[in-house]
């Protein structure tokens, strides 16, 4: 979507890994890695892991859209990223330290985040998805959370949030066995607000943030703490301890098998 001058403004120039379009009092949130399908790389990791402190500052805003370039909202984690920090201690240590900062800094900004799923998000992009605060996905667009099928702890926000989005039957189910959640499936399990024909969810998503920047802002960012009271809880009691967990599934065998034949697959 093209910015013009008078209406808007992209920060970041056209070879950032994360794109913030200024649409007064909107901002618009574009993951850019379209060629690997927005995979977060160390660059766009760290990008989301230090825009919401951002976010927090600026005065102005009143909603945010978050979306994808291309073909996908994301497909997860960079899998070279994920073989460097199985070998890279330190490394591995600031990705899941950005990871805690994503969770936090997501859940606590004050004013709605509307997701815009245009096609799959897989991995670390269906967590994002789950810690907005609406979800429209296009129609052929699809949730996957393969974290425990590759061998690690879903810890970066599914775990924490689905059990309260959905019920805790279902959310075990899709986390625990990794399967493909369709658009319609979602909406009908409460992960998703609006299903959208191919194409049509960032606008749907900006229509539904110029409503929210039309409404008392006061009101509205209150409203959302109350509401986003038991999520607060379930961070600040879980997120640590789940970190922990995952950042220990690095040192394991299945994972660490899983992975090499992934990205042998892909190079091959």
């Amino acid at each position: 979507m093209a910015a013009t001058p008078e209406s808007a403004s992209t920060r970041g120039g056209a070879g950032a890994e994360l794109l913030v379009e200024v649409r007064g009092p909107i901002r618009i949130l574009t993951l850019n890695r379209p060629e690997s399908f927005n995979a977060a790389n160390p660059a766009l990791h760290r990008r989301l892991a230090r825009i919401w402190p951002e976010l927090a500052e600026d005065k102005e805003i009143a909603a945010i859209v978050l979306t994808g370039a291309g073909k996908a909202f994301s497909g997860g984690g960079d899998l070279d990223l994920l073989h460097d920090m199985t070998n890279d201690a330190r490394l591995r240590a600031e990705v899941m330290a950005e990871a805690g900062e994503i969770v936090r800094g997501m859940t606590s900004v004050r004013v709605p985040i509307i997701a815009a799923v245009n096609g799959p998000a897989v991995g670390l992009g269906c967590s994002l998805a789950s810690m907005c605060d609406l979800v429209v996905m296009e129609e052929q667009a699809y949730f996957a959370d393969p974290h425990v099928a590759l061998g690690l702890v879903a810890a970066d926000g599914g775990a924490l949030t689905w059990p309260l989005l959905t019920s805790l039957l279902r959310a075990k189910e899709f986390i625990l066995l990794g399967d493909r959640l369709s658009a319609a499936e979602a909406l009908r399990l409460g992960l998703a607000n609006r299903v959208v024909a191919k194409g049509a969810a960032l606008t749907t998503a900006i229509e539904l943030a110029e409503r929210f920047a039309a409404l008392p802002p006061q009101s509205v960012r209150e409203t959302k703490a109350l509401l986003n009271r038991a999520l607060h809880r379930a961070v600040d009691r879980l997120l640590d301890d789940a970190l922990t967990a995952e950042t220990a599934s690095f040192h394991e065998p299945a994972f660490q098998a899983n992975l090499a034949r992934m990205r042998s697959k892909i190079k091959s």
